[in-house]
Protein backbone atom coordinates (compact mmCIF):
# COMPACT_ATOMS: atom_id res chain seq x y z
CA UNK A 1 0.00 0.00 0.00
CA UNK A 2 1.11 3.76 -0.49
CA UNK A 3 1.51 6.17 2.19
CA UNK A 4 -1.70 8.37 0.79
CA UNK A 5 -4.00 4.99 1.08
CA UNK A 6 -2.93 4.44 4.57
CA UNK A 7 -3.37 8.30 5.27
CA UNK A 8 -6.94 7.97 4.17
CA UNK A 9 -7.35 4.73 6.06
CA UNK A 10 -6.10 6.26 9.08
CA UNK A 11 -8.27 9.63 7.94
CA UNK A 12 -11.35 7.22 8.09
CA UNK A 13 -11.18 6.38 11.00
CA UNK A 14 -10.54 9.09 12.89
CA UNK A 15 -13.23 10.67 11.37
CA UNK A 16 -14.97 7.78 12.54
CA UNK A 17 -14.25 7.88 15.80
CA UNK A 18 -15.42 11.61 15.89
CA UNK A 19 -18.78 10.85 14.05
CA UNK A 20 -19.61 7.53 16.28
CA UNK A 21 -18.57 9.77 19.53
CA UNK A 22 -20.87 12.57 18.63
CA UNK A 23 -23.67 10.05 18.26
CA UNK A 24 -23.24 8.63 21.17
CA UNK A 25 -24.14 12.25 22.85
CA UNK A 26 -27.13 12.34 20.35
CA UNK A 27 -28.51 9.34 21.89
CA UNK A 28 -27.51 10.96 25.20
CA UNK A 29 -29.28 14.09 24.35
CA UNK A 30 -32.56 11.88 23.42
CA UNK A 31 -32.21 9.85 26.26
CA UNK A 32 -32.21 12.93 28.85
CA UNK A 33 -34.59 14.45 27.50
CA UNK A 34 -37.50 11.77 27.37
CA UNK A 35 -38.96 9.55 30.23
CA UNK A 36 -37.71 6.05 30.69
CA UNK A 37 -34.79 3.98 28.96
CA UNK A 38 -34.62 4.62 25.71
CA UNK A 39 -33.07 1.45 24.61
CA UNK A 40 -35.72 -0.53 26.35
CA UNK A 41 -38.62 2.00 24.60
CA UNK A 42 -37.14 1.05 20.85
CA UNK A 43 -35.53 -2.11 20.99
CA UNK A 44 -38.11 -4.16 23.56
CA UNK A 45 -40.97 -2.33 23.34
CA UNK A 46 -41.23 -0.87 19.50
CA UNK A 47 -41.96 2.77 20.91
CA UNK A 48 -42.16 4.42 17.34
CA UNK A 49 -41.90 8.07 18.55
CA UNK A 50 -38.55 7.15 20.72
CA UNK A 51 -37.35 5.57 17.29
CA UNK A 52 -38.63 8.94 14.93
CA UNK A 53 -36.66 10.83 17.49
CA UNK A 54 -33.36 8.91 17.76
CA UNK A 55 -33.41 7.74 13.99
CA UNK A 56 -33.48 11.78 13.18
CA UNK A 57 -30.94 13.03 15.68
CA UNK A 58 -28.30 10.50 14.88
CA UNK A 59 -28.92 11.10 10.70
CA UNK A 60 -28.99 15.09 11.59
CA UNK A 61 -25.68 14.47 13.63
CA UNK A 62 -24.51 12.64 10.52
CA UNK A 63 -25.27 15.34 7.83
CA UNK A 64 -23.41 17.87 10.27
CA UNK A 65 -20.00 15.15 10.49
CA UNK A 66 -20.23 14.44 6.43
CA UNK A 67 -20.62 17.89 5.63
CA UNK A 68 -17.43 19.04 8.53
CA UNK A 69 -15.54 16.35 6.52
CA UNK A 70 -16.25 17.23 2.90
CA UNK A 71 -15.46 20.62 3.38
CA UNK A 72 -11.97 19.95 5.60
CA UNK A 73 -9.69 20.89 2.35
CA UNK A 74 -7.69 18.11 2.99
CA UNK A 75 -6.26 19.16 6.66
CA UNK A 76 -7.05 16.51 8.79
CA UNK A 77 -6.30 17.63 11.93
CA UNK A 78 -8.20 21.15 10.83
CA UNK A 79 -10.98 18.63 9.41
CA UNK A 80 -11.12 16.82 12.80
CA UNK A 81 -11.33 19.85 15.07
CA UNK A 82 -14.32 21.40 12.85
CA UNK A 83 -16.22 17.67 12.73
CA UNK A 84 -15.86 17.85 16.81
CA UNK A 85 -17.09 21.53 17.30
CA UNK A 86 -19.69 22.12 14.68
CA UNK A 87 -21.18 18.47 15.57
CA UNK A 88 -21.34 20.03 19.36
CA UNK A 89 -22.37 23.09 18.18
CA UNK A 90 -25.23 21.05 16.25
CA UNK A 91 -26.50 18.64 19.17
CA UNK A 92 -26.65 21.88 21.55
CA UNK A 93 -28.81 24.05 18.97
CA UNK A 94 -31.11 20.71 18.33
CA UNK A 95 -31.20 20.65 22.49
CA UNK A 96 -32.15 24.17 22.07
CA UNK A 97 -34.75 23.75 19.82
CA UNK A 98 -36.36 21.05 21.62
CA UNK A 99 -36.24 23.10 24.39
CA UNK A 100 -38.24 25.61 23.02
CA UNK A 101 -40.81 23.57 21.82
CA UNK A 102 -41.18 21.84 24.81
CA UNK A 103 -41.85 25.85 26.45
CA UNK A 104 -44.33 25.98 23.95
CA UNK A 105 -45.93 22.73 24.04
CA UNK A 106 -48.76 21.68 26.70
CA UNK A 107 -47.55 19.01 29.19
CA UNK A 108 -43.68 17.69 28.57
CA UNK A 109 -42.94 17.23 25.10
CA UNK A 110 -40.13 14.21 25.94
CA UNK A 111 -43.26 12.65 27.74
CA UNK A 112 -45.77 12.97 25.03
CA UNK A 113 -43.27 11.87 21.76
CA UNK A 114 -42.51 8.79 23.47
CA UNK A 115 -46.43 7.78 25.08
CA UNK A 116 -48.45 9.53 22.39
CA UNK A 117 -51.38 6.97 22.67
CA UNK A 118 -50.17 5.10 26.41
CA UNK A 119 -48.86 2.66 24.56
CA UNK A 120 -46.02 3.73 22.79
CA UNK A 121 -46.93 2.42 19.45
CA UNK A 122 -47.99 5.78 17.40
CA UNK A 123 -46.26 8.39 16.95
CA UNK A 124 -47.47 12.00 17.82
CA UNK A 125 -47.82 14.61 15.74
CA UNK A 126 -45.32 16.79 17.38
CA UNK A 127 -42.62 13.95 16.74
CA UNK A 128 -42.67 14.63 12.83
CA UNK A 129 -42.58 18.59 14.35
CA UNK A 130 -39.17 17.94 16.31
CA UNK A 131 -37.76 15.76 13.46
CA UNK A 132 -38.41 18.55 11.22
CA UNK A 133 -36.59 20.71 13.63
CA UNK A 134 -33.53 18.40 13.86
CA UNK A 135 -33.37 18.13 10.46
CA UNK A 136 -33.44 21.55 10.08
CA UNK A 137 -30.71 22.57 12.38
CA UNK A 138 -28.38 20.36 11.08
CA UNK A 139 -28.91 22.09 7.44
CA UNK A 140 -28.72 25.33 8.99
CA UNK A 141 -24.87 24.31 10.79
CA UNK A 142 -24.08 21.87 7.76
CA UNK A 143 -24.53 25.57 5.81
CA UNK A 144 -22.34 27.15 8.01
CA UNK A 145 -19.42 24.87 7.66
CA UNK A 146 -19.25 25.01 4.39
Amino acid sequence: MNDDILQEIGATFAYGAIGIALMALGYLVVEVTTPGRLGRQIWTEANKGAALLLAVKLFSVGVIVTTAIVTSDNDLSAGLIDTAVFGGIGIVLMVVAFLLLDVMTPGKLGATLVDADGTGKQIHPAGWVVAAADLGVAAIVAGAVS
